[in-house]
């Protein structure tokens, strides 16, 4: 007899908006939810900067996770289209996933999270993250303090760069799903182009050769795209940057550095796309490109208009 396929009833499928400061590990869980890497990680903070949304399944039940960019106080017009873009994942979330540093402890960008948390109707979950570089007596006081400034509907204390604890925070997530039809194909990771996953890939990679600087002041976009007949994959890719002085920089001696960031790239993406990449990079200077709406539409985000 042929398999039965799940019908409405029998499945769940809802969002989980996973939201917090900088560098409290956001990034580094999705890409333990889903069991792929779907968003990029980097040391240093505000890696991400638009909404990634990645989809896990978990027996009957799909799981659609947005990733949002740490939420800070802005300071660029970037900055603003960043926190706008986090605070807009959480409009329809069926799940809030609040991920705290227990190591950076309860600071004030996480007091300001839960004052623009307090109100709504969505149900909100606490990921005390990094747990595994504080000691037991801090983390028992610390979650006190979370809880008594909000009102979770659950707390779990995990390290999402082993996966310590995150068996048990999807279990939760997943009996929070409404019943309904799954909104993606089974095997699909997540709703990003490739193109701009591609792109993705590459600012990690030079977020992590860069000196602290640098990464925020260059952005990545894929400008071509070709598949070739033999299966392979020809891409194009364009990092701009906002001076003369940093096209060096990225360059290298003797073009060591793009070499070296190219590499890496490559690599990523063979592995991520699961076929051979030709990748072409360029550095352009493009001085106004965080005032330009057309480097903000190629990274997902609306452009503020102040």
């Amino acid at each position: 007899m042929p398999e039965e396929t799940p019908t409405q009833t029998e499945t769940a499928c809802g969002y989980v908006a996973i939201v917090g400061a900088p560098n409290a590990g956001k990034s580094t869980l999705l890409n333990q939810l889903v069991g792929a890497k779907i968003s990029i990680v980097s040391s240093k903070v505000q890696t991400t900067r638009a909404r990634i949304t990645g989809i896990g399944m978990e027996g009957q039940t799909q799981l659609v996770y947005v990733d949002t960019p740490g939420i800070f106080a802005p300071k660029r017009r970037l900055d603003r289209a960043m926190v706008q873009a986090a605070w807009s994942g959480i409009d329809d979330a069926d799940v809030i996933l609040l991920v705290v540093d227990a190591a950076r402890g309860f600071d004030q960008e996480t007091r300001d999270i839960l004052k623009n948390l307090d109100g709504r109707k969505v149900p909100a979950v606490l990921a005390l993250n990094k747990v595994d570089k504080v000691a037991r007596e801090k983390l028992l006081g610390l979650t006190q303090a979370l809880n008594d400034a909000f009102p979770f509907a659950a707390t779990f204390m995990i390290a999402a760069s082993n996966g310590d604890g995150c068996k048990e925070l999807l279990r939760d997530l997943v009996a929070r799903m409404p019943k309904g039809p799954w909104l993606y194909p089974e095997d699909q990771l997540s709703d990003a182009p490739m193109r701009f996953l591609a792109a993705e890939i590459t600012r990690e990679k030079l977020f992590n050769a860069m000196r602290q600087e640098l990464p925020y002041a260059l952005t990545v976009e894929t400008e071509n795209w070709k598949d070739q007949k033999n299966g392979s994959a020809r891409i194009d890719q364009v990092i701009f940057v906002e001076r003369e002085g940093q096209k060096k920089i990225v360059i290298g001696e003797g073009g060591a550095m793009l070499k070296k960031v190219g590499a890496a790239a490559r690599q990523e993406m063979e592995k991520q796309f699961e076929r051979r990449v030709h990748l072409f990079l360029f550095v352009k200077v493009r001085g106004d490109w965080g005032d330009d709406p057309e480097r903000y539409e190629a990274m997902g985000l609306e452009f503020p208009k102040k």
